[in-house]
């Protein structure tokens, strides 16, 4: 739904830098949407920080962008405890209709459905100068807890289905509530991207530099790049975020190790690309990045995106850690994973207590696209 806050006005201020599958044979990829979610929303909420308040007119034209969820009504007060130690903990999450714009560039049929494929924990440590960030595997067999939808409709519990199940089946909140049911964790925030509107915001930024040490080639996400460096354009990033044919073992696994270094690839862009000079591609990233987001009610307006924001632009690539939660391959279908509990619970555990994911928490299974793209 669409903000329905009063907007208030913001101070003028000067502009700030922002700173699966196993081995043997594998299924077809669907020809869904895959996002480079992180990046998107990160951008949406650097860009506005960038520009500072701008004009009345551009903040209630940006603020007219945004739609929210109000996640905490849905939910209630079944939910992990909030911790108050300054950290704060945010989903984000990709939503991928066959509609629209989004029907032509993924392919596939319009089944009036939407799909999340890639998820994204972000936990931003306390005072805000570094963050981890752990990607699920949208193909792992989870127990999905039941949940109620925004509409009201309740969905019942259901066993051994595939993580991104919850949110085909009841949105945002089902989404959530089984990422907490699956973590313990509470989830302070949450951040929805489209992939239209990525492919389109890349473009806006002027495409985003990256290298690859090896050839990718992947007809179902129209990709192909040769060895070397590349300045991606939308279509092309794109395509990265999506390929999982293109290199490493075919696995859901290898494209989050893709995802995750355009992540940082991107990040750096949004750093270092000169928008000062340039109102207009200012405004056009700003209006672009906020067309592709939804979020949770709390940050359902500019003034709390531009907020939310400020206390990110201290964190870049240099540090955030990025990590896969801690899976093994399905013995019974190589085309799923399963969690590999007492290293995930390693994870968790760091989160809650506002640690660094420690080392031991990692080496299970991985894709074996790591190192292939970097920024």
């Amino acid at each position: 739904m669409s903000a329905e806050s009063m907007p208030e006005p913001i101070p003028q201020t000067g502009a700030q830098e922002p700173g699966r599958g196993g081995r043997g044979r594998r299924r077809k990829s669907r020809s869904t949407g895959r996002k480079a979610l992180l990046a998107t929303a990160w951008t949406a909420a650097g860009v506005l920080v960038l520009g500072g308040a701008g004009a009345g007119y551009l903040y209630f034209k940006l603020n007219g962008n945004l739609h929210s969820v109000d996640i905490n009504q849905v939910l209630g007060k079944d939910r992990p405890t909030k911790i108050d130690n300054g950290s704060e903990n945010i989903l984000v999450l990709g939503s991928d209709t066959r509609a629209g714009t989004n029907k032509k560039l993924g392919g596939g049929t319009d089944d009036g459905s939407a799909r999340s494929d890639t998820a994204m924990i972000v936990h931003v440590y306390e005072g805000h100068k570094k963050a981890s960030v752990v990607s699920i595997p949208r193909d792992t067999l989870v127990d999905r807890p039941a949940c109620t939808d925004t509409k009201g409709t309740t969905h019942p519990a259901a066993s051994a289905v595939m993580f991104n199940e919850a949110y085909s089946t009841g949105g945002a909140a089902c989404a959530v509530k089984s990422v907490e049911a699956l973590t313990g964790i509470r989830m302070d925030h949450y951040l929805e991207v489209d992939f239209a509107g990525f492919q389109k915001l890349i473009d806006d930024l002027g495409g985003v530099p990256v290298t690859t040490t090896r050839a990718i080639a992947d007809p179902q996400s129209h990709l192909d790049l040769k060895a070397g460096t590349h300045t991606l354009d939308g279509q092309q990033a794109l395509g990265l975020v999506r390929t999982r044919h293109g290199v490493g073992d075919g696995s859901d696994l290898g494209r989050i190790q893709l995802q995750q270094a355009f992540v940082k690839a991107l990040l750096g862009q949004v750093k270092n690309v000169g928008v000062f000079s340039d109102p207009k591609k200012l405004y056009d990233l700003a209006d672009t990045a906020t067309k592709a987001v939804t979020t949770d009610s709390d940050l359902g307006s500019v003034n709390s995106l531009v907020n939310f924001a400020d206390g990110l632009k201290g964190i870049d690539a240099r540090h955030m850690t990025m990590v896969t939660m801690p899976v093994q391959y399905d013995p019974a279908n190589p085309n799923r994973v399963l969690l590999e509990k007492s290293k995930a619970r390693l994870v968790w555990d760091a989160l809650k207590n506002d640690r660094p994911i420690p080392a031991s928490a990692k080496g299970t299974a991985s894709g074996e696209a790591g190192g292939v793209v970097s920024g």
